[in-house]
C-alpha cells in the first residue's frame, strides 16, 4: 500500500502576513511626553465595532480617559487617548503596561481564541444567566429579589439599571445548594414567574412587550466583566425606549428632573458635513467616568460608523463630537432621525448618573439576603434606582443608590443624625459620585440606626463590616 503523506506547512507561514504588513495592532505606551497623564497610541487594521472595544478595554482597567483623537479612514484604524488610573495618576506600573499591551495589542480584543473562549455554552452546575426588562415601580427590584429567594435560587451577580420608569437588570443565578443545577425546564419556570411579577401592575391597554425575561445576551464568562453587563444594560434599556420620557404624572422616583441647582444639563446636537458625507455629533455635558463608553456604545448598537472622533475634558465638563455614518454608508438625513440620536445619547448619558445616595453593604452570602436588604430598604420609603450585586468568595458586595418613593433624594443629614452603631452591621454611605471624578479616595462612612434596626437586626448576624 502507497505511504498517504499529508502536505507539510512551514510554522514561519503562519507568521508571514505581520511579517510583510506589520502587526494587526500595534500599541505604544508613553509616559515621556505628558507629566498628567499616559498617552496610549493605537494601530490597527479597521474594522465595525473596534473603537467601542477598544474604549470597553481601558474602561474595563477603570482608567480614567481626559482626551482622545479617533480617526479610521482608509481601512486603518488610529487612537490616541490620555488616560488616567483611579487615583488620578499616571500609568507607571510595568505589570498594567503589558496587561493593556496584551488586551488591546497582539493578542488583542478581538483575538479569535478569546472570543471562542467566551462563546462556549454554559457547563452544568455553573449559575445561569438572565436579563429582565420592564415598566418600573417603586419596589420592583426588591419583589424581584423576594421572588429568587422565593424560588430556592441564589444571586451569584446582579446589574440593575432604572431610568424614564423603566428597569433592566442582568443576574447570574444558581441554585441555593450550589451543588444542583438549574436545568432548561427549571429555568423557564423561573422567567415566567418572573414575568409575572414584572407585569404585575401593567394595565391591558399598555404594552407587556417590554416586560419580559429571558435568558441573557452575553456568551458564557462576560458578566465576570462589569463593562460587558453594562453594555448589555445599554442594549436593554434602548429595546424598551428609555429615552421617551414618561408623562409627568407618572414619573417614577427614578426619572430624571430638571435639577434647580443652575449645573448645565447634556446638550446634544447634530450638523451634516455635506463636501464629506458625514454628520457631526456633538456632545456637551458634566464630565465623569465611563462617559464615553456610554456615548460609543449607544452610538454603535444604533448601527453607526465612527470614522473621526475628539474627547476632551475641561473644567469638570466633557466635549465629545464624532462623525459617523450609518452602516449603510447613509449620513442622518431626516430630522425624525436626528432627533431618535438625540433622545438615545442623552438617555445614555443620563442613565448612568444617579442623583441619590449611595449604600456599600458587605455580607455574608446566602440565599435570600438581597431579598432582605432590599425588602429593609423599601419598608422605609427608599427606592433603588441602581444595584451592583457582585460575589467574592463567601460574601455579598452590594452596593445601590437610593431615593425615596417620591423621587426625592435622601436628606444625607437625616441619615447622619441617627448614628448608632448596630452590631457587627456597618454600612457604608456617601453622596452621589457619578455626576464628578474622585476628588479623595476616602469613603465617609455612616451607620443607620433605628430606622432599620428593629427589621434588621433577625439577619444581622450574616453580616460583616465592610473594609
Amino acid at each position: 500500500m502507497d505511504t498517504v503523506c499529508s502536505p507539510y506547512f512551514d510554522p514561519d507561514f503562519d507568521s508571514l502576513p505581520e511579517r510583510i504588513y506589520g502587526p494587526a495592532c500595534r500599541v505604544n505606551i508613553d509616559n515621556e511626553s505628558l507629566e498628567d497623564c499616559t498617552i496610549v497610541k493605537i494601530d490597527s487594521v479597521n474594522k465595525q465595532g473596534l473603537l467601542l472595544e477598544v474604549v470597553q478595554a481601558l474602561t474595563d482597567m477603570n482608567f480614567t480617559i481626559s482626551k482622545g483623537y479617533i480617526s479610521s479612514d482608509a481601512g486603518w484604524f488610529m487612537d490616541v487617548f490620555h488616560v488616567k488610573d483611579e487615583l488620578g495618576n499616571k500609568i507607571t506600573d510595568q505589570r498594567v503596561i503589558n496587561y493593556i499591551q496584551q488586551v488591546i495589542g497582539s493578542n488583542g480584543v478581538t483575538s479569535p481564541k478569546a472570543m471562542a473562549r467566551t462563546g462556549l455554552e454554559s457547563q452544568p452546575g455553573e449559575p445561569k444567566a438572565i436579563e429582565m426588562t420592564g415598566k418600573d415601580r417603586p419596589g420592583l427590584f426588591s419583589e424581584i429579589s423576594a421572588a429568587l429567594a422565593d424560588l430556592g435560587c441564589n444571586i451569584i451577580e446582579a446589574h440593575a439599571w432604572s431610568h424614564n420608569a423603566r428597569l433592566a437588570c442582568v443576574a447570574y443565578i444558581s441554585d441555593k445548594s450550589m451543588e444542583t443545577p438549574i436545568d432548561d425546564h427549571r429555568l423557564h419556570a423561573i422567567e415566567d414567574h418572573l414575568t409575572t411579577v414584572l407585569r404585575a401592575t401593567t394595565a391591558k391597554e399598555e404594552n407587556t412587550n417590554q416586560q419580559e425575561v429571558k435568558p441573557a445576551g452575553l456568551p458564557k464568562g462576560e458578566l465576570s466583566t462589569t463593562t460587558r453587563a453594562e453594555r448589555r444594560l445599554h442594549q436593554l434599556m434602548l429595546s424598551v425606549r428609555d429615552f421617551d420620557r414618561p408623562p409627568r404624572h407618572s414619573r417614577s422616583p427614578t426619572s430624571v428632573t430638571d435639577s434647580g441647582d443652575g449645573e448645565r444639563k447634556a446638550s446634544v446636537w447634530i450638523e451634516s458635513c455635506i463636501e464629506k458625507g458625514y454628520s457631526i455629533v456633538t456632545i456637551e455635558c458634566k464630565d465623569r467616568r465611563r462617559l464615553m463608553f456610554d456615548t460609543v456604545c449607544t452610538l454603535t448598537d444604533m448601527q453607526y460608523v465612527i470614522f473621526h472622533a475628539s474627547v476632551d475634558s475641561c473644567g469638570g465638563y466633557a466635549y465629545q463630537e464624532y462623525f459617523i455614518r450609518h452602516v449603510d454608508g447613509c449620513a442622518l438625513n431626516t430630522e425624525s432621525e436626528k432627533d431618535r440620536v438625540i433622545k438615545c445619547l442623552e438617555a445614555a448619558i443620563e442613565r448612568r448618573v444617579c442623583e441619590g445616595v449611595r449604600l456599600e453593604l458587605c455580607a455574608h452570602n446566602r440565599v435570600g439576603l438581597l431579598s432582605d436588604i432590599t425588602r429593609v430598604l423599601r419598608e422605609n420609603g427608599l427606592a433603588v434606582v441602581r444595584a451592583d450585586v457582585a460575589t467574592q468568595g463567601e460574601k455579598s458586595v452590594n452596593a445601590f443608590y437610593v431615593r425615596d418613593t417620591s423621587g426625592n433624594n435622601v436628606d444625607l443629614n437625616f441619615i447622619k443624625s441617627m448614628k448608632r452603631e448596630m452590631g457587627a452591621i456597618d454600612l457604608a454611605v456617601m453622596e452621589d459620585t457619578t455626576n464628578s471624578q474622585p476628588t479623595s479616595t476616602a469613603k465617609p462612612k455612616f451607620s443607620i440606626g433605628e430606622i432599620l434596626k428593629s427589621q434588621i437586626e433577625r439577619f444581622s448576624h450574616s453580616f460583616v463590616a465592610i473594609k
